[in-house]
């Protein structure tokens, strides 16, 4: 009697066991965006005069004007840096002396 009671609820947990089986597909990933060198979207050609030049927060303001960069970071030594590449961005990177030393898309 035990065993005709319980054979509905164990085929009851092998069926709902096997429903997750059936999935479906996943759609295929988006592609990386496509790496762009030096001067690519963020328009770091168009300022890479300004390599030498002391950094303040008024030349921030027209690094971000002159290049049409999307966004922007500054990147100092010894700053910590996601490895995400974004071309719309422009990374400007200093020395110790807030010199800037590389102006780059990333």
């Amino acid at each position: 009697m035990l065993v005709t009671r319980l054979t509905p609820v164990l085929i009851g947990l092998l069926l709902a066991g096997c429903s997750g089986m059936h999935s479906t597909p996943s759609p295929d990933p988006a592609p990386p965006p496509p790496r762009v060198e030096a001067g690519g979207e963020c328009g770091a050609e168009g300022v890479d005069s300004r390599v030498g030049h002391t950094y303040s927060e008024a030349l921030d303001e027209k690094l971000r004007a002159e290049s049409g960069a999307a966004a922007m970071r500054v990147i100092r030594p010894g700053d910590a840096v996601t490895l995400d590449h974004r071309p719309e961005r422009l990374n400007v990177r200093l020395d110790e002396a807030d010199t800037i030393t590389a102006l780059n898309c990333g």
